[in-house]
């Protein structure tokens, strides 16, 4: 129970499972959720914040019944408002964007083939696309087996997920080796491990590639968690880290018409350090001029980089076979594909981050929070 004696100064001291945090009374008083104040509806703020006395203090509170929740009682309220333990466990310190678990890096000699692979017709159940979220925050990525060969297929997944992502090549698309085409991907040749939309201001969360027909040799699929390489900077040459996390990078589009252009470095870091975004492809890399300081220590961590997601240690490389469809998140796994000779039909979607986020976030279990 709480009373006004363990009301302070200028915030509330809780314990919560057993972790004691604080809250500022402006902060709590903001974002109190009783129906004056907040819109359950809309989930939209009706409080007229800046309207606020700064110095707003509660006049009493205490715990419910079963301690999984505060009541606090304000001067400008008629009510209670009430105060979820789960809601102030998630905002006991500072906030990250979205609450996805962290990834679990690997290099070619702890991740095997089945962790990765699921069939198609597992993800049509009660549980739905569960089992490939699952995968992609563990791992970055799955292959699907047994899918229809098809482009209603690859559409039939990518809105489990959320919608087809309409881009400077289409929405859905099919592909083979097609050298009149403005674009490496449409090549036989060795393609080195690269994320997509490095042109793009924001780039696709996810790509599904889905293997038609293979009538070929060589042209295997080449996937590098690009959490793995910023691990692995940031412990070896953390001053590398930091320059890639510092220093933004311009990638560009050109050709078939079209000039895209975006910039950002290849570590884009939440502000607790651990990475949010990985962004590179030294094909599109654009032509930059930097300080000459700044250009050195850029393209060292370019050479860094580039050799770690070349190495061979570093590489999960597999053959996909028809109906094999690769789904991977383009913010953190860097694909390629071996040189191939002979018939390799290939199609795909991309799908937008915030969807798989959304997505992904539905998914995670969330323990019962309790006041202490």
């Amino acid at each position: 129970m709480l009373d006004n004696r363990g009301l302070g100064d200028e915030g509330l001291s809780l314990s919560i499972n057993g972790v004691a945090t604080r809250f500022d009374y402006f902060w709590l008083r903001d974002n109190a959720r009783d129906p004056v104040s907040f819109d359950s509806l809309s989930h939209q703020r009706e409080l007229f914040t800046a309207a606020l006395d700064p110095h707003i203090k509660p006049t009493a509170g205490q715990l419910n019944g079963n301690a999984s929740a505060l009541l606090l009682d304000w001067p400008d309220l008629d009510m209670a408002a009430e105060y979820d333990a789960a809601f102030l466990a998630d905002f006991a310190g500072p906030t990250e964007h979205m609450r996805l678990p962290a990834p679990r890096p690997w290099d070619r000699d702890n991740l095997e083939v089945d962790a990765v692979r699921l069939p198609f017709a597992s993800l049509q159940g009660d549980r739905g696309v569960a089992p490939l979220m699952e995968r992609l925050l563990d791992h970055g990525f799955a292959v699907v087996t047994d899918t229809p060969r098809n482009l209603d297929a690859v559409q039939q997944l990518s809105e489990t997920i959320g919608y087809v992502r309409q881009t400077i090549f289409g929405g859905l698309f099919e592909f083979e080796a097609n050298e009149d085409m403005a674009d490496s991907a449409y090549t036989p040749k060795e393609l080195r491990p690269h994320t997509d939309g490095t042109y793009s201001h924001d780039a696709p969360g996810v790509q599904l590639l889905l293997c038609v027909d293979y009538a070929a040799e060589g042209g295997e699929s080449i996937m590098v968690d690009g959490a793995r390489i910023a691990a692995r900077l940031k412990d070896e040459v953390p001053a590398i880290h930091d320059d890639l996390a510092r220093i933004a990078v311009t990638g560009i589009y050109k050709g078939d018409g079209a000039v895209l252009r975006a910039s950002r470095p290849i570590l884009r870091c939440h502000d607790d350090g651990s990475v949010a975004q990985v962004t590179f492809n030294n094909y599109d890399r654009d032509t930059i001029r930097l300080a000459d300081d700044d250009m050195r220590v850029l393209y060292a961590g370019i050479r860094h980089f580039d050799q770690m997601a070349n190495d061979p240690a570093m590489q999960w490389r597999y053959t996909l076979a028809p109906g094999d469809m690769l789904v991977f998140d383009n913010w953190r796994v860097l694909h390629g594909r071996g040189a191939f000779s002979g018939r390799r039909k290939m199609a795909g979607s991309y799908i937008n981050r915030e969807d798989f986020e959304t997505v992904s976030y539905t998914h995670l279990t969330l323990p019962t929070k309790r006041i202490v």
